[in-house]
């Protein structure tokens, strides 16, 4: 499964951006879907996940309020609506997919295919 993530760009603090997460060769509802980032210097961390069925999501509780995940399995994409963005937002977003469950699904190990990533730029 190679997944296309896009939708990154420069924004200014405040802003809202979309990102999307398609794969090819696969259904991603066959998939739990999660989004990490990775700013420059610091470790790719968790930012949100959204089980299969789309009935349940799960936040960083830094976005908490702030960002949407959701996916539409019919166009077979995953989404991850940003907005009330920060400076510290900066980072590039990947999305990543595989199979886990609860708490589980916060790890980057939990995932067997990721994306490329898209580079999100919040000026100040």
């Amino acid at each position: 499964v190679q997944l296309q993530a896009s939708g990154g760009g420069l924004v200014q603090t405040g802003g809202s951006l979309r990102l999307s997460c398609t794969p090819s060769g696969s259904r991603v509802s066959s998939y739990v879907v999660g989004w990490f980032r990775q700013a420059p210097g610091k470790e790719r961390e968790f930012v949100a996940t959204i089980t299969s069925s789309g009935t349940s999501t799960y936040y960083a509780d830094s976005v908490k309020g702030r960002f949407t995940i959701s996916r539409d399995n019919a166009k077979n994409t995953v989404y991850l609506q940003m907005n009330s963005l920060k400076p510290e937002d900066t980072a590039v977003y990947y999305c990543a997919a595989g199979y886990c469950s609860g708490y589980g699904c916060y790890r980057r190990t939990s995932y067997d295919y990721w994306g490329q990533g898209t580079l999100v730029t919040v000026s100040s």
